[in-house]
């Protein structure tokens, strides 16, 4: 028997176990299906080429066919670890523009504007060039820059500032719109994520329990309310009982499957699947957003990108010694070092393109040993453009009421015809960015487009042919009051008592930037209303149990 237990212990799992345990008399049991965090390209930043392929501690979803893509079935990696996705990701430290939170406060979720989430951004975080109005020190969540940034780097900065993009040294200060390198969740030239920093300095808690191996099946419901979770370990089926409440963190795609296996959801979904329907709730599952990302690539005419070759071939040893030595060189490379916030026309309000360059040849996000080759063996870069809101809608479903078997990932890229047209001005304008004269001296034939595909239309060919997700999946347990709304703005379940949903599932809309900052917040605001109604609750308790002393 618990107080709480936390459904995944990745970005937002390892946050609410830190914050919840901090009260010595209040008993949490996180759950994970994956393993420990122990193997060690965890850490190396650089390990993430591991991370992308590696059946054990990925996911390793795969969409459903995409009809504006050709029909190609997406990749979408999940971490499958202590820190989830945090233990994978590129380690990028970036919030969204303030517009984004205002935006879901505007919807009705109050408390969650940007002057709300603000304090929360600066208690996770320890800075590490000091606080100030926009940044904290002192939290658990190390933001640091790049130790050893490649040389190409800097050159794309300068290329996107002759193309006419400002300068940015900070993307989450005062202003988001500009170019620079990225802040990254780093420390001592490590990954730092977010299990490295909540998790590991509390595991000896007598309070928290961590389980690994643990794959829940269902939250056992007794009418209207959760009072546990049913799970296999090793093959075997158990129980949790939760004396308050059981809190799902399982992410934009565990997270919904989970309320669907347990009889909440859309009617027609769990009937398909003849799962018993506890709670009709139409919105679970639905209002999926990602960002859908394309790849300009080029040949390096110099031998200074993160390739490998022969003429590289000594340097490499080299490399090798000063990363285990030092915490320095290539190997602390999180591969997308720089980037930015641009609009894709002036007369746009916010910034609605974000770059992402990476001073090596990519396809495929070297997602297996084929597009991993490419990208390791010769010398290239690449640059990502992503369109930051798109409007297209998709759904989380069901394959089957098994509830090992994966859930159904139906993104529905492009379905909304106002997204291809932006994608479109982010393959012009990554393209202008490529072509200032900071790259002469290092540019080789374009690879993806090719220089033959010019025309709007062909444009069109290549996204449609070669487009990818960039794995910010959001928005399937959306946070509201309408009737497509699965949490309130206390992210607590309509309709179901002690059960809540603090993940990047309970997003409204996809934030402008990348996801797993804003994650580790909506865990850190989770933590905060889960205590204040503990709160509630005992002064209320203590209230009741004096005036009943007063009858007696």
């Amino acid at each position: 028997m618990y107080d709480y237990i936390i459904v995944g212990a990745g970005s937002a799992g390892c946050v609410l176990a830190n914050r919840l345990s901090a009260d010595p008399s209040i008993k949490v049991c996180l759950l994970e299906a994956g393993p420990v965090d122990s193997n060690p390209l965890i850490r190396v930043p650089m390990g993430i080429i591991y991370m992308m392929m590696s059946k054990k501690l990925n996911w390793q979803y795969f969409t459903e066919p995409q009809a504006a893509l050709e029909g190609r079935r997406l990749f979408w990696p999940r971490g499958k670890t202590l820190g989830g996705s945090s233990a994978s990701n590129a380690m990028i430290y970036t919030r969204g523009h303030a517009a984004d939170y205002d935006h879901w406060a505007a919807l009705g979720n109050s408390g969650w504007s940007y002057a709300d989430l603000l304090p929360l951004f600066k208690r996770a975080e320890h800075h590490e060039t000091g606080a100030g109005p926009w940044h904290g020190t002192g939290g658990p969540l190390n933001v640091a820059s790049l130790r050893s940034p490649n040389l190409l780097s800097g050159v794309f900065i300068a290329a996107a500032q002759q193309a006419g993009y400002y300068r940015n040294f900070d993307f989450n200060g005062a202003v988001q719109e500009g170019v620079g390198h990225y802040e990254l969740t780093q420390k001592n030239g490590e990954r730092w994520s977010v299990a490295r920093a909540y998790l590991h300095p509390v595991l000896r808690r007598a309070n928290l329990t961590v389980m690994t191996g643990v794959q829940v099946t269902r939250v056992i419901l007794d009418g209207k309310r959760a009072t546990g979770v049913a799970y296999v370990q090793n093959g075997q089926l158990a129980t949790l009982a939760a004396r308050a409440e059981v809190i799902l963190a399982g992410g934009a795609i565990n997270s919904p499957q989970l309320l669907l296996l347990s009889g909440i959801g859309p009617e027609m979904e769990l009937a398909r699947h003849q799962i018993p329907v506890r709670h009709v709730l139409p919105g679970v599952g639905q209002n999926l957003q990602d960002h859908l990302d394309v790849l300009i690539v080029h040949h390096c005419r110099k031998p200074v990108s993160l390739g490998l070759s022969w003429r590289t071939l000594a340097a490499q040893a080299g490399h090798l010694y000063n990363y285990v030595r030092h915490r320095r060189g290539p190997l602390t490379t999180n591969s997308t070092e720089a980037g930015g916030f641009v609009k894709s026309a002036p007369a746009v309000l916010l910034p609605d393109l974000q770059f992402h360059f990476t001073p090596a040849r990519l396809d495929g996000h070297a997602r297996n040993w084929r597009s991993a080759a490419f990208t390791l063996f010769g010398h290239g870069y690449a640059l990502h453009v992503c369109q930051l809101r798109p409007r297209s809608r998709g759904a989380i479903g069901l394959h089957s009421a098994d509830p090992l078997a994966p859930a159904r990932i139906e993104p529905n890229y492009l379905s909304d015809p106002a997204d291809l047209p932006l994608l479109v001005a982010g393959v012009k304008a990554a393209r202008a960015v490529l072509a200032a004269r900071a790259f002469d001296a290092y540019r080789g034939a374009e690879i993806f487009p090719g220089e033959a595909q010019q025309s709007d239309e062909q444009i069109v060919q290549f996204i449609r042919r070669k487009a990818e997700s960039i794995y910010h999946p959001v928005g399937s347990c959306k946070m509201g009051s309408d009737p497509m709304a699965v949490v309130d703005a206390t992210l607590s379940v309509h309709g179901i008592e002690s059960l809540r949903v603090a993940d990047a599932s309970i997003m409204p809309t996809l934030i402008g930037g990348n996801t797993n900052a804003p994650t580790v917040v909506i865990a850190e605001k989770a933590a905060d209303l889960i205590l204040q109604s503990r709160s509630r609750r005992l002064l209320a308790h203590d209230a009741w149990s004096e005036g009943d002393a007063s009858l007696r």
